[in-house]
């Protein structure tokens, strides 16, 4: 499972964190029903990755908005994160900002909360941790179960769910599927992830389950 020529990897590594990304997502019901709209991009900026992941869905009586920006390193250690969501009556937003220096994470709410966390030398929060995974998939390996940073501390552990087949636009293609399970102080989060057996790993879907059901995103190519 999951062998590739070391200096193949490498380059995978390189080009993962190096190349911009902008890819579309249409989100939907298990039926298929278009919900709305999401993306994930990656632009290098410096010695940094700036990352983000939107989506929008259309649910009556229930507004379903989510944008989360990362700043990162060229290695996926987490610079800065922010959250900003609106499910149904719910709103909320957030920055983490990371210190590696001191190994400490400052946390603010647009409420005026303010935290402070010890983490580790490289912590990264969640939306680095999917360009992570990314990486260490094309290098034919699953993460060991770890601390992940999505506003508060998330214990998170992966299990790879097998190869199968997807339809991506009018082809047909092979995919790595990868559940995760996330248990926060408040709340467990499950989904699973099938990236393309492609150079960059790209995420084809993710299912995930929300207050109003199950959803996905799905590659629009």
């Amino acid at each position: 499972m999951f062998r590739f020529p070391i200096f193949f990897s490498l380059a995978i590594s390189c080009a993962i964190a190096q190349q911009p990304e902008n890819l579309s997502y249409s989100i939907n019901w298990p039926s298929g029903l278009s919900l709305g709209e999401g993306s994930i991009t990656s632009a290098p900026s410096g010695h940094h990755l700036d990352l983000s992941l939107k989506l929008e869905a259309t649910i009556p009586g229930y507004p379903l908005r989510d944008e989360y920006r990362s700043r990162s390193t060229a290695e996926f250690c987490s610079d800065t994160f922010e959250k900003l969501s609106t499910h149904g009556a719910r709103v909320t937003s957030e920055k983490s900002v990371f210190d590696a220096e001191k190994k400490l994470l400052r946390r603010e709410t647009s409420k005026g909360g303010k935290s402070e966390l010890a983490i580790g030398p490289c912590a990264k929060d969640a939306l680095t941790f999917l360009f992570f995974l990314r990486k260490e998939l094309a290098q034919g390996r699953i993460p060991s179960p770890q601390t992940l940073y999505f506003g508060a501390p998330y214990q998170a552990t992966f299990k790879f769910a097998g190869t199968h087949q997807l339809k991506v636009g009018d082809n047909r293609v092979e995919a790595d599927r990868v559940t995760v399970s996330m248990k926060g102080p408040a709340s467990t989060t499950n989904f699973e992830i099938s990236f393309a057996r492609d150079a960059g790993r790209t995420p084809l879907v993710i299912r995930s389950q929300f207050a109003m059901g199950s959803f996905s995103m799905e590659l629009v190519p």
